[in-house]
């Protein structure tokens, strides 16, 4: 397996930790230890009394327990605890899809949805979300990639990068859709809790080949603590676990502790950080109306990223840049196969968004000269908008 390189991983290890402020990332404001303690009640002696054994390879009792009661009706024999979805998603291509499989990917995805299957010698074929439509799916198109021949179809909801979220009507028009070709349903679940105009579509369950994935890192600001989770039938576990007997084998004891008290006690962690997100988002809604002759976007309707387009730009050039000159992370559209956007993320404090705004309007600015604006432009703006 030749796996190609990861374009958005390989933009923040060059420039995550070499910036001081980040409007580029994925994720809401990251909590402490210490706040942890605060929000959740769990003690030092909880902390003192964790023995550093083997864990379970479907993660320990109490975390899937915690993960079910909130996602998965109660049934723990659907869960199995992931050092990340990253880890989820590797088990899952690894252990379901063979050279030659066909498999429908959004246009614009998230490289790691994709990648394991497209380095298995998969065919990939493109479901496109396109900005003049507001990146709302076409299900027509959908209709035409669908056939006897389709292994597996994958999605992420709310969508990263875009934030185009899906109704439960249209939920449930895209699995029918599945079903009707015996495929697996793989659920990106990454942002489901961070739905900002409307309440959360929950996980795809009803469908028996839906694997479902989440983690801690986006709407519970817990990157660090790297726990995920699959949600499937039990003998669609049973597959994975054949991966990870080779692979991580489990999770830290430790951390499945912390894990578990930040599930049991969710909402104590995703409310503040979604009424923070929507807040960050007029934030971001004034700056582009100020700024319209330099930016066009689509709002977001779920997640903490906009795909915003730069007309006339060379974003590579401008996220270079931004980041040696104003020391500020945005992520270039490229990462995403989309050269003409940018990802712009507001789920952070909110200073930082606002000083990293005012750093990156001042850079549009200054460069401006260099390039000229689509005429056609400003009109587009405003259709694109009222779609929306």
């Amino acid at each position: 397996m030749r796996l190609a390189p990861a374009l958005l991983e390989s933009w923040m290890q060059s420039y995550y930790f070499a910036t001081e402020i980040d409007i580029g990332s994925s994720g809401v404001e990251n909590f402490s230890l210490r706040q942890l303690r605060d929000l959740l009640g769990f003690t030092h002696e909880e902390l003192d009394g964790v023995l550093f054994q083997d864990s379970q390879t479907l993660g320990g009792p109490g975390l899937r327990r915690a993960i079910a009661a909130r996602l998965a009706g109660g049934r723990t024999d659907h869960v199995m605890v992931t050092h990340g979805s990253t880890d989820a998603n590797f088990m899952i291509m690894s252990a379901l899809l063979s050279p030659g499989d066909e498999v429908v990917i959004l246009d614009p995805c998230y490289q790691q949805l994709y990648g394991i299957a497209e380095a298995q010698g998969c065919a990939l074929r493109r479901w496109p979300l396109r900005f003049e439509r507001g990146w709302r799916p076409d299900f027509r198109d959908l209709d035409r990639l669908l056939g006897p021949a389709t292994k597996m179809v994958i999605v992420n909801f709310p969508h990263n990068p875009t934030g185009s979220v899906l109704s439960l009507l249209e939920q449930e028009r895209l699995v029918a859709a599945v079903a009707r070709t015996g495929a697996y349903l793989v659920w990106d679940g990454a942002f489901t809790e961070l739905t900002l105009d409307r309440p959360p579509v929950p996980e795809p369950l009803g469908y028996e080949r839906t694997l479902a994935m989440g983690t801690l890192s986006k709407a519970y600001g817990l990157p660090g603590l790297r726990v995920g989770w699959c949600i499937a039938a039990p003998e669609l576990l049973d597959r994975l676990v054949r991966i990870r007997d080779y692979t991580t084998l489990h999770l830290s004891p430790l951390v499945e502790l912390i894990a578990e008290k930040a599930m049991e006690h969710a909402d104590r962690l995703v409310s503040p950080r979604r009424r923070q997100a929507r807040e960050n988002l007029e934030i971001l809604r004034d700056w582009v109306a100020r700024h319209a002759e330099l930016v066009e976007w689509v709002p977001p309707a779920g997640g903490v990223t906009a795909f915003v387009r730069l007309p006339g730009c060379d974003v590579d050039a401008l996220c270079h840049r931004l980041a040696a000159e104003e020391r500020v992370l945005l992520v270039p559209g490229s990462c995403f196969g989309q050269p003409e956007f940018a990802r712009l993320g507001f789920g952070g404090p909110t200073p930082q968004l606002a000083e990293g705004l005012a750093r990156l309007a001042r850079l549009l600015a200054a460069t401006a000269p260099e390039r000229r604006r689509p005429q056609e432009s400003g009109s587009g703006l405003q259709e694109i908008q009222a779609h929306s």
